[in-house]
């Protein structure tokens, strides 16, 4: 049996706005095209990869993926879905998945075209050790503190 997504309860789904998970089913349903299912495909990814992942929704309308901090974002533009990874500046990307903002010093993307084809397993293993990242800074975080 799969496990839920969890979705913290913030001010706003307190306030009687949607849940961070009814805004992003929202997201997709509203885009209508190969970006509403390529967002769910990849949010599918995301969860199969860490169900224990915490979906939230910030800026304004950008779904977000946590777990002990920011996994990825899934951001959608006219021409492309781009998932950016938080920390991917420190990921290790063996199937060179990151096609995008790579001059950073933290962050890296992957755009989404079209007709493009995902890696799912190159994603899933890149949503992985993006959580383990995260994971390995908070002990690091708690022992210091």
């Amino acid at each position: 049996m799969k496990k839920p997504v969890t979705a913290k309860t913030s001010s706003a789904t307190q306030a009687g706005i949607a849940s961070p998970s009814k805004l992003i089913d929202g997201r997709i349903k509203e885009l209508g095209d190969w970006r509403g299912e390529m967002l769910a495909r990849i949010r599918g990814l995301i969860r199969e990869a860490d169900p224990d992942v915490v979906e939230e929704w910030k800026w304004r309308g950008v779904p977000v993926w946590e777990h002990d901090g920011i996994i990825c974002t899934g951001e959608t533009y006219k021409a492309v879905v781009k998932l950016t990874f938080a920390k991917g500046a420190a990921l290790a990307d063996p199937a060179g998945l990151f096609n995008s903002s790579l001059d950073g010093n933290v962050r890296r993307a992957i755009d989404i075209r079209e007709g493009d084809k995902v890696n799912e397993k190159a994603l899933k293993a890149l949503i992985r050790a993006a959580v383990e990242l995260n994971a390995s800074k908070k002990k690091v975080s708690k022992r210091s503190g």
